[in-house]
């Protein structure tokens, strides 16, 4: 029970984290601090609406692309969260909400999107992963919430 009193607030601050990350990524129009946070475990289901038009299920890799591609041809104005940090003790999953304003680089078009990043603890699979070097356990502890899907609605 002690055990569970001190990891719960560390997994919660590990979300902070990575949710931050994610303001930043797009924040900074950077690609690769998202990419760190991509599940590599599964695919990642992204669903954009227009202007973008995208929606298909991708690698990590491909989803880095891919939004090296949004990112060259859109700026971000403002992104910022519009969901709360859970504080339950059960949540293996987590639902991260925000709001993403951007300009068109090509006729400097401005759109709001709601955008919806589903996030999954993958402590579990990475627990069961027995020959990671100490470099690698800091890594994996550090991310150890990842993208699974990425959703957005124009409001």
């Amino acid at each position: 029970m002690v055990y569970l009193k001190i990891l719960l607030p560390l997994l919660f601050s590990l979300l902070s984290s990575t949710t931050q990350d994610i303001e930043k990524a797009f924040l900074q129009n950077n690609p690769k601090i998202l990419y760190s946070h991509l599940s590599s475990r599964s695919s990642v289901n992204i669903s954009l609406p227009e202007p973008i038009s995208f929606s298909d299920q991708l690698s990590s890799q491909q989803a880095y692309f891919l939004f090296k591609k949004i990112f060259s041809s859109y700026t971000t104005f403002e992104f910022f969260s519009e969901s709360e940090i859970p504080s339950a003790s059960d949540e293996v999953n987590f639902i991260f909400k925000a709001r993403w304003s951007f300009r068109d680089n090509k006729n400097d078009d401005q759109h709001v999107l709601h955008i919806f990043f589903f996030l999954v603890n993958e402590k579990e699979i990475q627990d069961g992963a027995s020959h990671s070097s100490p470099n690698q356990k800091k890594e994996e502890i550090k991310n150890i919430w990842k993208i699974i899907e990425i959703k957005a609605e124009k409001i």
